[in-house]
């Protein structure tokens, strides 16, 4: 496709501009069981915010940055007092978010980030993650955004970019994505959220 990064843009913009504003749109992440029989694509929502930053497709680069960043005691003090707690999830099928959310657990735990459920109110974090899809031939990308939050609702940080793989069975959308590729995605995430941490961005 001659326009993907004009595609890839314009979608990034909009997955800015949502919000979680239909609880059937969402997946809680401190509820997260094995699938049932739901293979429905979930909505895009919409929002009020429109910042991009650069994307990334591959995630051991970043994992390697992480773990240079956490060098320091007084970085390692800072992430092992974050309290993150995960927001339901807006965009993605319950079955492509159930692979993601289990790896956000177990990335976040090799990290030293503690994670809390929904009603926790110790959280130092809130990460609220948007997500859409694109297939382009034989492959679908994964087009991500994630907003950190303090406790009070203010914007900290942004952790956005897309992830390629090919595509699985023979369909586009959420059932072409593979757990694989939700679980790169999951690393990513809590690489990058520890690497903003260990810089300072913990404040």
């Amino acid at each position: 496709m001659r326009r993907s990064q004009v595609t890839t843009v314009s979608l990034l913009a909009a997955l800015a501009l949502t919000a979680c504003t239909n609880a059937k749109d969402v997946l809680d992440p401190s509820a997260v069981k094995p699938p049932a029989n739901s293979a429905q694509a979930l909505p895009a929502t919409q929002g009020t915010s429109a910042t991009t930053s650069p994307t990334t497709t591959s995630p051991a680069p970043t994992a390697t940055a992480a773990a240079s960043t956490l060098a320091t005691p007084a970085q390692t003090a800072a992430i092992a007092r974050t309290r993150l707690q995960v927001a339901p999830i807006v965009g993605a099928s319950v079955e492509a978010a159930a692979p993601l959310t289990a790896e956000l657990q177990a990335r976040a735990r090799q990290r030293g980030v503690t994670l809390v459920g929904s009603t926790d109110q110790t959280a130092t974090h809130v990460l609220k993650g948007y997500f859409s899809t694109m297939s382009e031939g034989k492959d679908t990308t994964v087009i991500y955004v994630w907003d950190v939050y303090d406790p009070s609702g203010n914007r900290l940080h942004r952790i956005n970019g897309q992830q390629k793989a090919p595509s699985i069975g023979s369909g586009e959308g959420w059932p072409a994505v593979a757990p694989a590729t939700m679980q790169a995605i999951a690393d990513q995430t809590i690489d990058q959220f520890t690497a903003w941490l260990g810089s300072g961005g913990a404040g």
